[in-house]
């Protein structure tokens, strides 16, 4: 790779603000926001709006969809052939 054309990649602290819940990781996002962590250590922080922390399908609220009603109404309109 080639030298000073990159981001700094660096710890961040993502914060989701449906759940509250924060991680530490490391990205090439930046912010004016800093949180002090768990260690100590003053990082920057970004809030999301969601994570996997509070999305449906992680958290298993999800919906399922009800598909037997779909294909009796395909039968009905169309016949079992």
């Amino acid at each position: 790779m080639k030298p000073g054309i990159h981001p700094a990649y660096g710890p961040v602290v993502f914060r989701d603000s449906a759940s509250g819940t924060a991680f530490l990781t490391r990205s090439t996002m930046t912010s004016d926001k800093t949180v002090v962590w768990e260690d100590g250590v003053t990082y920057p922080l970004v809030d999301v709006e969601i994570s996997s922390a509070s999305h449906p399908f992680y958290t298993g609220t999800a919906r399922v969809l009800d598909t037997a009603g779909r294909v009796e109404r395909f039968e009905r309109r169309y016949g079992a052939r």
